[in-house]
Formats: structure tokens, sequence, C-alpha cells
């Protein structure tokens, strides 16, 4: 197995207005075991800084989202991918001192904690027999029978344009989900950004093939950002999480 350390994995931050300019000079990509399911790398540059951004892309029909509950804290998400067979997955939401989920959480159908009002949870990533998407907390439906959710945030693009009013301070790791027009969607993660500065990246920059982002959110970030992925011939491509977490989100096979 592979592990590769945060640092291998940094994103340079840079001014708000350069982002714009990045252009991409690397890609990379390795399948899974699942067809329509690939790890992909893309490495940007501009005036000499350089950013790289890994993801898993997942087709329409080719696997199912999956949100697991770590109450306990006793498991990392290498842990759990492995246990339960998935082909990749990331770090999920924000969760309190106390270990408790902020916001709305699902997982295999189950109501774990509620969908609140916060300033930072924006969005709720989910999943149903419509398929995995991407909405606003007014847009929800609490009738909606949902076999997973998370809600998190903030909204890093909405209706494929880089949001505005991010922060463009703070600097850390971070994971993200993201979804396309056509259903397409993926789990990434990158570092040493600001949230306004990783809005402008994934709107700009194509992660790979026709998949364009149509919405994005930012998943809980800086140390509890994670990132897992199994290629076909087990070749396992891990970024572990630097302490503990409440949840994961994942794709499984279905």
């Amino acid at each position: 197995m592979r592990k590769f350390s945060a640092a291998l994995f940094s994103i340079v931050a840079v001014g708000h207005a350069a982002w714009a300019d990045w252009q991409v000079v690397s890609t990379s990509n390795q399948p899974s075991r699942i067809a329509g399911i690939e790890y992909r790398r893309v490495g940007v540059e501009n005036s000499g800084e350089r950013a790289i951004i890994d993801a898993v892309l997942v087709s329409p029909k080719a696997a199912r989202l999956e949100v697991f509950d770590n109450p306990g804290g006793n498991d990392t998400l290498a842990e759990v991918m492995r246990r339960e067979k998935c082909v990749a997955g990331v770090n999920g939401g924000y969760f309190d001192t106390a270990f408790k989920p902020i916001g709305l959480l699902v997982s295999r159908g189950r109501i774990i904690s509620p969908l609140a009002r916060a300033r930072l949870l924006k969005g709720v990533l989910c999943s149903s027999a419509r398929g995995i998407e991407i909405v606003r907390v007014g847009e929800f439906s609490r009738n909606r029978k949902l076999d997973c959710a998370i809600e998190s945030g903030p909204f890093l693009v909405d209706l494929g344009w880089h949001v505005s009013g991010l922060d463009r301070t703070r600097s850390a790791r971070r994971s993200f989900a993201a979804v396309s027009r056509d259903g397409q969607a993926a789990l990434g993660i990158c570092s040493e950004v600001t949230l306004d500065q990783l809005a402008s990246l994934l709107s700009a920059v194509p992660l790979g093939g026709n998949f364009k982002i149509w919405r994005a959110l930012n998943l809980d970030g800086g140390s509890s950002s994670a990132f897992w992925f199994q290629g076909k011939d087990d070749d396992v491509i891990s970024i572990p999480e630097e302490k503990t977490v409440r949840d994961f989100v994942a794709i499984t096979t279905k």
C-alpha cells in the first residue's frame, strides 16, 4: 500500500485573482475495479506556483454513495473502507467537542442527527433513488426517503459558478464533494488553500473527461481531511486523517 503525506498533496496558496489563470499541466488516472469509477490527480500551474487535486470520479449508476457513522471514534477512514469493501472515500461532516455530529446525518437509511441551521451548514450531500445530489438546505425536503445524507458547507460551487464571499484568510487541507449536471459525482481532497481559493479552482479546472462541476460542497477540513482509493489491482492511495472523525463518506458497489 502506498501512503502519501499531506505535504505531497499540498496546494500552494496564492492571491484570489490569480486562481482564474491556473492551467492544467499534468493529469494522471487510475481505474478502480468497478467500471465507471476512476481516480484522477490533476496538477495545475500559474507563474511558478503549483497545485494538486486528488479525486475519485463516479459515473451515474456505476456505484452508490454511503455514509458510515463512527460514534465511538474507534475507526480510521482506511479501516472502514477496507472492512466495508469500498472503492473510495473521504472524511465526512462537522462534529462538536462532545463528538456529536453537527447537522443532518443519515446512515443506511437511519437518521442519526437532524437537519440543523448554522452559519457553515449550507448544503446536504445525499443519495436516494434519484442518485447522488447536493442540495441547498433551503431546497431540502424533510419528507424525502434517503439512503444516506450528510449536512456540511459552505457551498464552493453553485450552478457552475464560484461562490462569492468565502473566507480568503485561513489556509488548510480541504476535502469536498461535487456533482455535475448529468449525474456524475466526485469526492476529493486538496490542502493548504482558503475556501475561496478552493472554490475558484474547482469552478475553473476540469477534474477529468467531461466532468464539469455543477455544485461542490466543502466537508470538514484541516486535520479531519482524509482520502482513500483502491485501484483495479488493489493498489491503494491513502491520505489519512490526523485526528479521529465522526463519520465518513464512501463510494461502494451497488
